[in-house]
């Protein structure tokens, strides 16, 4: 980990597990983590229920209409309350925000478990969809952390997605014995673990401190920034770190008053939106969607029609995920965001196109070795997958935002998720039962999109704290306070209200 500069300041590195402020912060910042674990319980218990005969006979066989709407309506109920979470998570806070979350995840869970029909089964995914859309964990954990681990972290915040994965698929393997409807009963009560324990914890996890100082609570903020940064870093950070945060949310106020068209006003903003836009969409298009809710009609189309096994690789492979996710978020800051999304991209384009060609040889000879080929595509698309887009793209939209932007700029970066997986939840089933391997050539030619849209849109933001990444998009005309050279939109403030910062700022 490289120095970091703040306030044009430099800083020498940090160990965080050296002081028992960042250990505290960082076992608290693993509570916000659980969010994502439960989202990907969900996707990967579906893909299990799918597989367990009781399941399929209490539903009277789902046809693949039926299958795509009900994956579909998790992410239907997303894209509803996401267009108001911003306005939430900046008027209630991040963290009163995701407790809310918690409360409406019970309600679809409760009701998913004593389902009697397929109507009911579906409301209770809808309603569990919204409850998850209150999860404010990646821009709460991006303005907790210490500065020189922020993107690892908020990194790995995605990749506990995996977590969640992996008790779904081995608890559905569990209950595969089971001769009763409990054994898909069963797998929907297990998702209550994660959000009861983050809801007993939540209570001991700071708030963020952008947000208090937005709120006019600078002493709030102040007492978490020396509390859980101070000890490891010293007075002279905290002084510094405070006030660039302060100074370039009040320049933040003074300029940033349009709402939601604020990001169309100038060219850097333009540039964050087109960004935040493609991240939602090419993570849930880039071919995962398939892998994550219809894994069973891909090892069907193989020829792999055994439940215990089918069960079995659905474990293995999320097992695979969290392990390799994990790993790569240590890497992050060493080998760049936009490296790593090229390489992620252009691995996952020459494995797919191999994916494609052992199911065309299979549908046509049906050998077992092109099946296995197949199996093998599997774990190396989820290795190029996991490069990036298991941790990195909301961690990356959360670093590129500025703050009065970054609720409002994530909310676009999961309309744009959940849009592009409601329509893939809703389609895949049918392009697949429809169209067999050559639905995989839609999928070869939309990797190719994706490559050249990150390669031409992309910034490197490795390095550098959250206030002073505005000046890669904005330039002259950024908004960053804290000492940094004033910006031409800082000296009209200045020149018109010689006190722009609204905090009186002591000595440490």
């Amino acid at each position: 980990m490289k120095n970091i500069s703040i306030g044009g300041r430099v800083f020498p590195t940090v160990v965080w597990y050296r002081h028992a402020c960042l250990r505290k912060l960082y076992f608290l910042i693993a509570v916000i983590w659980l969010s994502s674990a439960t989202g990907g319980f969900d996707g990967t218990m579906m893909n299990g229920l799918q597989t367990l005969s009781y399941w399929n006979d209490y539903f009277d066989n789902p046809r693949p209409s039926t299958l795509g709407l009900m994956n579909a309506i998790v992410p239907a109920g997303n894209l509803v309350i996401n267009f108001f979470m911003p306005y939430m998570a900046d008027h209630w806070g991040r963290k009163r925000t995701l407790i809310i979350g918690d409360l409406i995840l019970f309600v679809g869970i409760a009701i998913q478990t004593g389902s009697v029909n397929m109507g009911m089964f579906i409301a209770s995914r809808f309603i569990g969809g919204v409850g998850a859309s209150f999860g404010t964990g990646p821009y709460l954990i991006t303005e907790l952390a210490h500065p020189q681990h922020r993107a690892i972290v908020t990194t790995i915040y995605n990749t506990f997605y995996y977590i969640g994965a992996i008790i779904a698929a081995w608890a559905t393997y569990g209950t595969l014995t089971i001769q009763s409807q409990w054994a898909w009963r069963l797998p929907s009560i297990l998702q209550f673990v994660t959000p009861i324990i983050q809801f007993s914890l939540i209570w001991f996890v700071p708030e963020s401190p952008r947000f208090l100082i937005n709120r006019d609570r600078p002493d709030e903020a102040r007492a978490i920034l020396e509390k859980y940064h101070g000890t490891a870093s010293g007075p002279e950070f905290v002084q510094a770190e405070f006030d660039e945060i302060c100074q370039t949310i009040q320049l933040e106020k003074q300029f940033a008053k349009r709402g939601w068209m604020e990001f169309f006003s100038t060219k850097g903003n333009r540039h964050r939106f087109a960004i935040c836009l493609s991240l939602g969409i090419f993570a849930n298009t880039a071919g995962n969607t398939i892998l994550s809710y219809y894994l069973h009609q891909v090892l069907d189309s193989v020829g792999v029609t055994s439940a215990r096994e089918q069960l079995q690789i659905n474990g293995a492979v999320q097992v695979y995920n969290w392990v390799f996710a994990l790993g790569i978020t240590f890497f992050v800051d060493k080998i760049g965001r936009r490296r790593l999304f090229l390489i992620s991209v252009g691995g996952m384009l020459c494995i797919f196109i191999a994916w494609t060609v052992c199911s065309a040889f299979y549908s046509e000879n049906q050998q077992p070795g092109t099946a296995k080929g197949v199996l093998a595509c599997i774990f190396l698309y989820y290795t190029f997958y996991d490069l990036a887009w298991s941790g990195l793209y909301q961690a990356y939209a959360c670093e590129i935002l500025p703050y009065h932007l970054r609720a409002k700029g994530l909310a676009i970066v999961v309309i744009g998720a959940y849009a592009a997986a409601f329509f893939g939840n809703y389609v895949n089933p049918v392009g697949l039962a429809n169209a067999g391997w050559k639905y995989y050539l839609l999928y070869d030619c939309w990797l190719v999109v994706i490559f050249v849209t990150i390669y031409f849109l992309f910034v490197e933001s490795r390095n550098t704290t959250l206030e002073e990444i505005s000046v890669i998009f904005d330039g002259d005309d950024a908004l960053v306070g804290g000492g940094v050279e004033m910006s031409r939109r800082e000296r009209e403030l200045d020149e018109l209200k010689p006190s722009a910062v609204h905090f009186e700022q002591a000595d440490p």
